[in-house]
C-alpha cells in the first residue's frame, strides 16, 4: 500500500475515464514537451538558414524531419490522454522517449546539410520503443481494448524495424521514395487499430496538450523577432527596416495566436465523429509545421534587411508569406463546421491571398513583413465585427421570439 506521497512502481494500464473533470497536463507532460522545443528549435534553425542561403531543398529536409518530431510528440500525447498512470515505469519509459528527442535534434543538421537520416532514424527509434511497451501493457491490463493495443504495438515495432534497417542497414537505399512510404505507413496505423476500439482520450485534455503545443511552435516568430532586436541593438543605430519588421513580426505573431484560439476546439472533438477526429488531429502537422517556418521565414527576411542573406528581398518575403498563409488557412479549415464556419473560411483564404499578394510586391523586406502583420491584424478586426454583429442579430431574434411567446 503506498501513502499519498509515494509513486507507485507500477500500474495497471486501463484506461482513465474520457468524462473526468478538471483532467490537466500533468508536470511530466509538460517537461515532455519541452524536449520537442530544442528539436523544433533546431529543425527550424535549419530551414532559416537554408532558406536564406538560397538551398530551396531545406523545404523538403525541413518537412520530413518536422514530421518525425510531431508525429512522436502525437502519438505519446493521445497514449498519455488515454492511459496516463504517472507510476514509476510510466515515468522512465517517458524519460527514455525524451532522451531519444534529443538525439533526433542531434540528427537533423545532419539530415538537412548531407541528406543523411542515420542519426536522425536512431533518435526516432527510441523515441517509438517504449511506445511498443506502453501498447505491450494495454494489451495485458486492458482486455476489451487487447484488439487495439495488439494492432498498435505490432504496426509500431514493425516500422520500427523498416526504419532502422532503411536508415542504418542499407544505406538509406531508395531515398526519398522509401521514406515517404515509411511515413505513409506510420500514418496508416492508428487508423487501422482505432477500427479495432477506440482508445479513452480525454477531449478537452487533448484540446490543452495541441494548444500548449501551438503556443511554443508560434515561440518561434518570437525567437526569431528577439534576434531582429539584437541586430537592432548590434548596429548601434536605429534601422527603419528592422523596425517595421520587429512590429510587423509582433503583429504575426498575435493574430496567428487569436486566430487559432478565436474558436473552442474542445466543442468540435466531442462532437465529431472519428473520421473528423483524425483529421483535426493530423491537420496539425500543418499547423505547426507552418508556424515554425513562419519564425525561419521572419528570420530569412532580416538576414536580407541586414545584408547577409543570399536571396533577393522577394524570395525572403514569399519564405515568410507562404507559412503565414498556410496556417491561416489550415487552421480555418479545422474550425470549419457548418455554413458560418465556410464562410469564415472563405474569408481566410480572402487573407491568405492578400498576404501572399504583398508578398510578391517586391517591396522593402521589412515594410513587406508590416503590410503582412497589417493584413492579419485587419482580417482580426473584420472578424471581431462580424462576430459582434451576429451576436447582436441573434440577441435581437431571441428577444423578437420571447416577445411573441409572451403575446401567445
Amino acid at each position: 500500500m503506498t501513502t499519498r506521497n509515494e509513486t507507485p512502481w507500477v500500474l495497471p494500464l486501463r484506461g482513465r475515464d474520457p468524462r473526468e473533470k478538471h483532467r490537466a497536463s500533468t508536470p511530466l507532460e509538460l517537461l515532455f514537451d519541452l524536449t520537442f522545443v530544442v528539436a523544433i528549435a533546431t529543425a527550424a534553425a535549419q530551414l532559416h538558414h537554408g532558406l536564406s542561403e538560397g538551398h530551396w531543398s531545406a523545404i523538403t529536409g525541413y518537412l520530413l524531419t518536422f514530421f518525425a518530431i510531431w508525429w512522436a510528440w502525437m502519438n505519446f500525447t493521445w497514449f498519455a490522454s488515454a492511459y496516463d498512470t504517472n507510476d514509476v515505469l510510466w515515468r522512465t519509459l517517458a524519460m527514455v522517449m525524451m532522451a531519444g528527442v534529443l538525439v533526433l535534434a542531434a540528427g537533423v543538421p545532419r539530415a538537412f546539410n548531407e541528406g543523411q537520416f542515420g542519426v536522425l532514424v536512431f533518435g526516432y527509434a527510441i523515441m517509438r520503443t517504449p511506445m511498443i511497451v506502453q501498447w505491450l501493457r494495454v494489451a495485458r491490463d486492458d482486455p476489451s481494448r487487447r484488439e487495439t493495443a495488439r494492432a498498435y504495438a505490432v504496426g509500431i515495432g514493425v516500422l520500427e524495424i523498416a526504419w532502422l534497417t532503411w536508415g542504418l542497414v542499407v544505406g538509406q537505399a531508395g531515398g526519398y521514395a522509401v521514406l515517404l512510404t515509411l511515413i505513409a505507413l506510420e500514418v496508416l496505423v492508428p487508423i487501422v487499430a482505432e477500427r479495432r476500439g477506440g482508445t479513452p482520450w480525454h477531449p478537452e485534455h487533448m484540446v490543452e496538450r495541441y494548444s500548449l503545443m501551438t503556443i511554443i511552435v508560434l515561440g518561434e516568430v518570437l525567437l526569431s523577432t528577439t534576434g531582429g532586436i539584437n541586430a537592432v541593438l548590434a548596429e548601434g543605430s536605429l534601422s527603419a527596416q528592422l523596425l517595421l519588421a520587429v512590429v510587423g513580426a509582433m503583429l504575426i505573431v498575435f493574430v496567428l495566436w487569436w486566430f487559432y484560439f478565436k474558436h473552442s476546439h474542445a466543442e468540435r472533438m466531442e462532437e465529431e465523429e472519428n473520421h473528423s477526429t483524425f483529421v483535426w488531429a493530423y491537420g496539425h502537422y500543418l499547423v505547426y509545421a507552418a508556424a515554425a517556418a513562419v519564425g525561419a521565414g521572419l528570420g530569412a527576411s532580416i538576414d536580407v534587411i541586414e545584408h547577409v542573406a543570399h536571396v533577393s528581398s522577394r524570395a525572403a518575403a514569399l519564405t515568410l508569406g507562404v507559412p503565414v498563409a498556410a496556417y491561416v488557412l489550415v487552421v480555418a479549415y479545422l474550425q470549419a463546421r457548418d455554413v458560418s464556419s465556410w464562410r469564415s473560411f472563405l474569408r481566410a483564404a480572402a487573407t491568405a491571398g492578400a498576404v501572399l499578394a504583398v508578398s510578391v510586391a517586391g517591396l522593402e523586406v521589412g515594410l513587406t513583413v508590416l503590410l503582412i502583420g497589417v493584413v492579419l491584424a485587419g482580417a482580426l478586426a473584420f472578424y471581431l465585427v462580424s462576430e459582434r454583429n451576429g451576436y447582436a442579430v441573434a440577441v435581437n431574434k431571441a428577444n423578437a421570439a420571447a416577445g411573441k411567446a409572451v403575446e401567445h
